[in-house]
């Protein structure tokens, strides 16, 4: 009988530590998505993109991929106001592949369409893990000088 008095609050202890741990933080691998903060009115859309990376370099330039791959192939859903993608042609990405490498490469043209104008001092939101961090952006995307863009490109059709 003591043996078992023994053993269960030895286990009680063992639960007790158990539970005191941190759990690893798995925020950091959560896919958000991109929204929309404000429609500006002058063809131009102020979002928060999600960018994932191992550091904040990383992060950042990815968010701003992201911003700029959805508003052309997903549209803004999500936030105070709604687009509809500029490309509603089924698997544009894939059709057009070499054209849309060279848009998103390193430096490529996707960077003239994003500004960081928008961008306040402490509005990147960070969700860290220990081998990869996720930071929210705020930025201002060229939406109608995007769109004309890919028109003269011939890539969108009107």
């Amino acid at each position: 009988m003591k043996s078992k008095i023994y053993l269960m609050a030895g286990l009680m202890a063992l639960g007790g530590l158990m539970g005191a741990c941190k759990s690893p933080s798995t925020a950091a691998f959560y896919t958000f998505e991109t929204e929309c903060v404000t429609d500006v009115g002058d063809g131009s859309v102020v979002v928060r993109a999600w960018g994932q990376g191992s550091s904040r370099a990383d992060a950042v330039e990815q968010a701003k991929r992201q911003a700029v791959r959805d508003i052309i192939f997903k549209g803004l859903q999500k936030g105070s106001c709604q687009w509809k993608p500029l490309l509603f042609e089924v698997n544009a990405e894939e059709k057009h592949r070499e054209y849309f490498n060279r848009f998103f490469a390193k430096d490529g043209a996707y960077a003239d369409f994003v500004k960081m104008d928008a961008t306040k001092s402490g509005s990147g939101v960070k969700a860290e893990s220990k081998t990869r961090d996720s930071y929210g952006l705020v930025v201002r995307v060229l939406r109608a000088d995007l769109e004309q863009r890919l028109i003269e490109d011939q890539i969108l059709i009107k």
